[in-house]
């Protein structure tokens, strides 16, 4: 099993390939084209700002590679927000893999912004999402801006202010806002599910 993670100046990689490790998958870091669309899987993880992080997609042409590729693909955090149509955070273009919109939180809701700590999944419908006891999925969040809901790709949702998309699937894309390698074993499940289920 070949796992890539996209390198793309994000932060927060080595606690994702420790993730892996603890599932015994040892993944390579890579912005090569090639190793990319070798790989039996890719993961788009991160944390950062999201002008930044689409200034170095673009300088290195994954921009152009990343929404084309056909193996299963997990985006992660500010890898999921990338992966929509647009942010508000720097008002940039994203990829477009996901015809959303990226907004921030209203801080003037009464809760906090970031959104940060523990919260719940709800509605899961995904392969991500399996052996996950509902009443127990618990995920750790740190962000300020969120994904809006969609019918059509929505397949969990975390409520926070108001409802929105905890993750997302089209196709061989999925991502999600949580960060799996920091939620125990519920985060751990969702990474088994997606290397060995999809």
């Amino acid at each position: 099993m070949r796992v890539a993670i996209v390198k793309y100046n994000a932060g927060n990689i080595k606690s994702v390939i420790y993730a892996l490790n603890r599932l015994g998958v040892n993944p390579i870091l890579t912005d090569d084209e090639e190793e990319l669309r070798s790989a039996d899987k890719v993961i788009f993880p991160g944390v950062g700002e999201a002008s930044s992080a689409m200034r170095y997609l673009k300088e290195a042409g994954l921009d152009k590679i990343l929404p084309t590729l056909t193996q299963p693909f997990l985006g992660i955090c500010i890898g999921q927000q990338l992966m929509c149509k647009h942010s508000e955070e720097g008002d940039i273009a994203g990829l477009g893999i996901f015809p959303l919109e990226v907004k921030k939180f209203n801080e003037n809701e009464g809760q906090k912004v970031p959104h940060m700590g523990w919260n719940k999944l709800a509605n899961t419908n995904s392969v991500l999402f399996e052996d996950i006891d509902p009443e127990h999925a618990y995920v750790y969040y740190v962000h300020s801006y969120y994904c809006e809901l969609s019918k059509e790709f929505t397949v969990a949702t975390t409520d926070y202010v108001h409802d929105y998309s905890g993750a997302l699937h089209r196709d061989n894309f999925y991502s999600v806002q949580f960060h799996p390698e920091k939620s125990g074993d519920v985060g751990e499940q969702v990474l088994r599910n997606f290397i060995e289920k999809t």
